[in-house]
């Protein structure tokens, strides 16, 4: 592996500014190539590497650093990176730090920052998980405010806030918010401002594009597509803190395999066709959905009539694969699930295979007990939209 020991930034060899969005997931973090060897190399199995004399060479313990983070790591910096026509002296290359999960990349950012007596904004409608992180940094004495994404309405908490932490679009809702404008806001009063992009990915948007210190994400989700690994990773421009969350990461050592990484890089090369045809799919579901008496609180932001689509238009470049919509009971959700043939009843979002749940049987969402969230696959649009009107159909009595 020749090249396995370069820098996991977005200026590397396999970088491709000026392209557009399929080539540059095709190509993204690839070696230079040698002869007889493969255009991505497997992945390596070392817990340890050959190490005499002095540690200054890349890769010295499995835990640290691996060679197909290495190539992984450069392929979602140059995703995460401005297309810069060309200009290489636009600005610092995106330094990528891979994790086991999503949850390990968030849990790197917050809690390598944040200390005690600090304070730190969080969204009140994200990601289910963030009230057992907000019990923690409770319990390590650090002031924790929260706010709707919507409406920009944590610009309200963030005076003496030391991070702010934004999740757009939220997780389920859908709700956007102005970025740019949040971060420019937490920057003006000290503040680092730290981005969950997992429904949007990097090509739907770029958060450091757009203000933010920490582009963080899972790449369980649809970055990989294909609902068979656990992801996360965290992109930053600044070295300093791209070295307090890799100290973090160190320290607890949430660190993916090398098989997953290896099956994670392999798959983006296919995330521009994914992307494409996923984003496709939930909008024809959603323009279906909005014709169904029966649903209500119908969200997509790329609707032309959704509450966030303005601010969406304005900062996304692809409007996710996901849909939300409420049903009028429990009861009549689990029917809809139930009767669904080409979307499993499933938890997650971002796979080639259409999934959808109702989030209300987890308990961790301020959902009404009929919210359905659905994630829109890759199966063609008229069998998908056809198996979720039939499926409405069959259970409306």
């Amino acid at each position: 592996m020749t090249d396995s020991a370069a820098t996991a930034t977005g200026d590397g060899a396999g970088a491709r500014t000026g392209t557009g969005d399929g080539t540059r997931a095709v190509r993204a973090g690839l070696p230079e190539p040698v002869k007889y060897e493969p255009t991505l190399p497997g992945p390596v199995f070392a817990a340890h590497f050959h190490l005499p004399g002095d540690p200054t060479g890349p890769y010295t313990y499995g835990r640290d650093d691996n060679p197909t983070w290495t190539l992984l790591e450069q392929a979602i910096g140059e995703l995460e990176t401005p297309d810069q026509g060309g200009d290489e002296a636009a600005g610092p290359g995106v330094e990528t730090l891979v994790f086991a999960s999503g949850m390990a990349a968030i849990s790197a950012v917050l809690f390598s920052q944040l200390r005690a007596g600090d304070a730190v904004v969080l969204p009140d409608d994200g990601y289910q998980a963030l009230p057992l992180v907000r019990e923690q940094l409770t319990a390590y004495g650090i002031e924790v405010r929260t706010a709707p994404t919507g409406g920009d309405a944590q610009l309200e908490v963030l005076d003496g806030a030391k991070l702010l932490w934004i999740e757009t679009p939220s997780n389920p809702g859908l709700d956007v918010c102005d970025v740019r404008r949040l971060a420019d806001a937490a920057h003006a009063r000290g503040a680092l401002v730290a981005v969950d992009n997992t429904l949007a990915t990097p090509l739907g948007q770029r958060p450091l594009e757009l203000g933010a210190d920490f582009s963080v994400a899972s790449g369980t989700k649809m970055l990989t597509g294909h609902g068979d690994i656990l992801l996360g990773y965290v992109a930053c421009r600044d070295t300093e803190l791209t070295a307090s969350v890799r100290r973090w990461r160190k320290i607890v050592g949430a660190i993916p395999g090398p098989m997953e990484a290896w099956l994670a890089h392999r798959s983006l090369a296919t995330l521009q066709l994914r992307a494409e045809r996923q984003n496709a799919n939930a909008m024809a579901l959603a323009e279906a959905l909005r014709a169904r008496d029966e649903v209500t609180g119908l969200r997509y932001p790329g609707l032309p009539d959704d509450p966030s689509h303005k601010i969406a238009s304005q900062q996304m470049r692809r409007f996710g694969c996901v849909v939300s919509f409420t049903l009028p009971s429990r009861e009549r959700a689990d029917r809809f699930l139930d009767a669904l043939r080409l979307v499993d009843d499933a938890t997650s979002f971002g796979g080639v295979r259409s999934t959808a749940e109702r989030r209300g049987r987890w308990g961790g969402d301020a959902v009404a007990e009929g919210f359905i969230r659905l994630s829109a696959g890759s199966e063609d649009a008229d069998d998908l939209v056809a198996d979720v009107l039939r499926a409405l159909d069959e259970t409306a009595g």
